[in-house]
């Protein structure tokens, strides 16, 4: 017969949100460490779409409950395991079409994300409509800004800030997944030249 194994909290690999805050599912974050863990250990070895990448973990999200594990405390385990599966990636890329080439693929990348940014303030990105909410647009346009001064060697940005940054809703506002799409390719890049 199955058993139900409950985890203690001496067992548990995160501690609780504090009292009285909510913390990510406890069973949501175990099964996805798990299956994580095993995509990992046969990283080599994978096919199709159940390959460990760094954006589907950059992606991965949990339900937010009382009692539940730590979110920075997961968070931090989960972009430590982003990049390391980002190092893999890299490695195996060069392997495939070689340093000089995944040098070039990066910065057409970087000038990509560029190019975004020349777009003036309230113009990168498209709006949503009156009835809608979107991403905050001077929030947005002054995280755009940072972007452009590090990409152009201006100013430092951490992968902790490009991972973590987030907008208020705004009617009006920018429309969330083209930002989300140049925070993922900004992510991407930054892995790719640390």
């Amino acid at each position: 017969m199955g058993q139900n194994r409950r985890v203690t909290a001496s067992q548990a690999p995160f501690p609780t949100a504090p009292r009285g805050e909510y913390g990510y599912d406890r069973d949501e974050v175990e099964r996805a460490l798990a299956v994580a863990r095993e995509r990992y250990e046969n990283f080599d070895n994978a096919s199709g779409g159940k390959r460990l990448t760094a954006k589907s973990i950059r992606h991965t999200a949990f339900t937010m409950r009382k009692k539940g594990y730590s979110a920075p405390h997961v968070d931090a385990a989960l972009e430590r395991l982003e990049d390391a599966v980002a190092v893999r990636e890299q490695e195996e890329r060069i392997a495939q079409i070689g340093k000089e080439e995944y040098i070039a693929e990066t910065k057409d990348a970087a000038r990509a994300v560029l190019k975004r940014l020349e777009r003036g303030p309230g113009q990168r990105f498209d709006r949503v409509s009156i009835f809608q909410r979107g991403y905050s647009v001077p929030e947005v346009d002054a995280f755009v800004d940072r972007v452009d001064d590090f990409l152009r060697g201006k100013a430092p940005m951490t992968l902790r800030e490009a991972r973590g940054v987030a907008f208020n809703s705004r009617r009006r506002g920018y429309a969330e997944g083209q930002v989300d799409l140049l925070i993922d390719a900004v992510v991407d890049v930054m892995l790719a030249i640390r």
